[in-house]
């Protein structure tokens, strides 16, 4: 059973790999196509946010590629130089997506409330939920006790919800940015395909994730059951 988790992870460790390359390659292509209004990802940020009729979130630019994100803490739509200073329509599509979180923010969406709460938790689990497994599969080879184990199935349970919930925060994120790109034209009839595409290869990021942590944590179950069936 051990040696079929680690060829499941390495499965999906290569699936996501590929999908990472694809959404790369995906932005780096259409970071090459300049949008036909010129507007920078912070003038589309800027712009979105103003009609949805939010003036407390700040679009700022910080540091590292595909490193966009927006932050509920202290309202700011953090956006990567490329996006940030870039008019392609790549930029718009991420500028768009992030203004998207900041929307959810506002209007209290509720996966996103609810994912937010979750977070303390996630933070202390992730922290523990691999060594926890490993010193619980150790121990149930060693002693059939399968204690610890269960510890680890219930910390990478918290994990495997988050990753989860994160999914409708995404893909809703991405609804609202592709409605607005659509209905105010930032994006011309040539152009919005190209943005769809964009982040549809970046939501695929996420399902791949949440299958990969849906499927170790059934295999760590089934160890458990299995150990409960033997003792």
């Amino acid at each position: 059973m051990t040696n079929d988790i680690m060829l499941v992870s390495l499965l999906f460790l290569g699936i996501s790999f590929l999908v990472s390359a694809v959404l790369k390659s995906k932005f780096t292509k259409y970071s090459k196509i300049q949008l036909s209004n010129g507007l920078t990802g912070k003038e589309v940020a800027e712009r979105m946010l103003k009609e949805n009729g939010i003036y407390d979130v700040q679009v700022i630019s910080v540091e590292g590629f595909l490193s966009d994100h927006y932050n509920p803490l202290n309202k700011t739509v953090n956006l990567s130089p490329e996006v940030y200073h870039g008019n392609s329509i790549s930029a718009a599509a991420v500028a768009a997506h992030e203004c998207g979180h900041a929307v959810q923010h506002a209007t209290a969406y509720g996966p996103l409330v609810f994912r937010s709460k979750m977070v303390p938790a996630v933070q202390v689990t992730s922290r523990l939920v691999n060594w926890v497994l490993l010193a619980g599969v150790i121990v149930l080879a060693t002693t059939q006790n399968p204690t610890i184990l269960l510890l680890g199935i219930l910390a990478m349970g918290v994990t495997v919800i988050f990753t989860l919930v994160t999914l409708p925060v995404e893909f809703d994120a991405s609804h609202r940015a592709l409605n607005w790109l659509s209905t105010t034209n930032i994006t011309n009839s040539q152009e919005f395909p190209m943005a769809k595409d964009a982040l549809k290869w970046a939501a695929t990021t996420y399902v791949v994730a949440a299958l990969a942590a849906v499927v170790q944590l059934i295999q760590y179950i089934m160890i458990y059951l299995d150990s409960r069936d033997r003792g």
